[in-house]
């Protein structure tokens, strides 16, 4: 039974923080002391000694590991493709399933680099979310359903999760839910996602402005039947039942980061177990790092989705934890200074 069996309402996400998991302090405090403890300076392994600690807390040990790691690839369609805010038909995102399916995706070597198993969930391509520049992409309903579906496909066992998603059009949905959660002009939200040309970054601009003034005052974790799609809403639910299994999380760009945005607003703390694997070349994502307090893996200048930052992150993560884990202490080495 997952997080979301019982959720009737959105308005009962933001609760669910205070009945959440939170980190184990004295394992992090341990693995900070063995931090100290490694033939190193203090501090100059950086931001691998601060993911190793990380880790520490969520698995409540000081000796943290990764045997599985998981990928999830959700997929969904838009309504908001009709404002024509997608060079390409919808078309594409079921043709992109079935090539993650056969392992010609770039999110198939990266996890096959990183030593991630991946699954890829279509969420019902034949039938788009409603147009959110005409009313709510979903109803309350249906967004529990696919939040419900998200948490469900969080496999036993898994250490670390990885999140992405593939859908056309769903970068006009991640400006909009930025947007809406965070403030600010449309046009500081949006980007080129798949290749839009001048013409097309103004009507995803319109469409975005038309879209949080006709939602205005929806808050929270509402925002996901306003504003979201079925795969915003899958990304949410994994992420919540992640949390509720002490399971880290990470990430991927500006389209996965901006999916949980309504989960930050309805609690910041929601968030806690979440890595953002890289910083996005879309230029919303700094912004909305910034707006969440998260600081990013890795910078290289991508804009793919799929899950591909994310997964090249696993890469640093699993280094981090092999220096922590593998390297002698001053004592074990013989070495002064310890």
């Amino acid at each position: 039974m997952s997080i979301l069996s019982d959720v009737t309402a959105l308005s009962a996400v933001a609760r669910l923080a205070g009945t959440l998991p939170t980190a184990d302090e004295a394992a992090a405090q341990d693995a900070r002391a063995r931090q100290t403890s490694l033939t190193k300076p203090p501090g100059s392994l950086g931001r691998l000694e601060e993911l190793a600690v990380f880790m520490a807390g969520w698995q409540a040990t000081p000796r943290p590991e990764i045997t599985r790691a998981q990928a999830l690839v959700f997929a969904g369609n838009h309504g908001v493709c009709a404002q024509g805010v997608n060079p390409f038909p919808q078309e594409v995102t079921a043709q992109m399933v079935a090539n993650f399916e056969a392992g010609g995706a770039a999110i198939n070597q990266l996890c096959r680099a990183s030593g991630a198993e991946l699954a890829v969930i279509a969420l019902d391509l034949d039938r788009p979310t409603a147009d959110i520049t005409e009313g709510p992409a979903m109803s309350e309903a249906e967004t529990l359903a696919e939040l419900r579906r998200g948490a469900e496909a969080v496999p036993e066992g898994a250490q670390v999760v990885i999140l992405g998603e593939m859908g056309i059009g769903n970068s006009t949905i991640a400006a909009a839910l930025a947007c809406a959660s965070f403030g600010g002009d449309a046009e500081g939200w949006i980007g080129r996602g798949t290749g839009s040309d001048v013409d097309g970054l103004a009507r995803k601009a319109d469409a975005v402005r038309r879209a949080c003034a006709r939602h205005a005052g929806v808050e929270g974790a509402a925002l996901l039947a306003a504003l979201g799609g079925r795969e915003q809403a899958a990304i949410c639910g994994a992420v919540l039942e992640a949390r509720a299994r002490r399971i880290p999380v990470i990430l991927d760009g500006f389209i996965c980061t901006a999916a949980t945005a309504p989960l930050f607003k309805a609690d910041p703390s929601l968030l806690d177990h979440c890595l953002v694997g890289h910083v996005s070349r879309e230029p919303g994502h700094a912004r909305l790092l910034e707006a969440i307090g998260k600081a990013p893996v890795l910078s290289l200048d991508m804009a793919l989705g799929e899950g591909s930052g994310a997964a090249l992150a696993l890469g640093v993560l699993r280094a981090a934890l092999e220096c922590h884990n593998g390297m002698a202490t001053f004592a074990e080495a013989g070495v002064a200074g310890g």
